[in-house]
């Protein structure tokens, strides 16, 4: 049987990502009974994943601000504050933030893909080692657990 499920912002993980952004598991698979997964991306201008495919989940992005540009398959779109894409598993896609900083509000479904970002990401309510950068190794790692397929590099 289904519950709610409200989780406060002091309940929320934060979690360092790549190029110095954060990752906010908002809901994640346990609180929703795996049906889906809600985070949330903080990004600087430049900020690009590698171009890769989900082949467990299917994917929405909302640009609450900013701006970016996105490759979904062969196609290049401009996404402005509002926009909102829909990404179904097993098609490629990327993007590369425009704006000075960038929010993203992610729900993924099914549920458990904040499993990558715990695996490789850093929690960022421990002390950040002075010399502390995510780890190639443990991102590919996670990557492969979790049925991402990296296509290319970042667009």
């Amino acid at each position: 049987m289904s519950i709610p499920y409200l989780a406060q912002a002091e309940e929320q993980q934060t979690l360092e990502w790549l190029d110095g952004s954060t990752f906010s598991v908002l809901l994640d698979s346990k609180a929703t009974e795996g049906q889906l997964t809600v985070g949330r991306f903080r990004v600087s201008k430049g900020e690009a994943p590698p171009f890769h495919m989900h082949t467990r989940e299917d994917e929405v992005f909302m640009l609450l601000s900013g701006s970016a540009l996105l490759w979904a398959g062969d196609e290049e779109m401009e996404m402005t504050e509002g926009g909102i894409v829909y990404l179904p598993r097993n098609v490629p896609h990327g993007y590369r933030i425009t704006s000075d900083t960038a929010d993203l509000l992610m729900i993924a479904t099914p549920g458990g893909i904040e499993g990558m970002f715990r695996h490789a990401g850093r929690d960022v309510s421990t002390p950040r080692p002075e010399d502390f950068r995510l780890d190639p190794v443990k991102l590919a790692e996670a990557a492969d657990i979790y049925g991402q397929v990296v296509i290319g590099p970042p667009r």
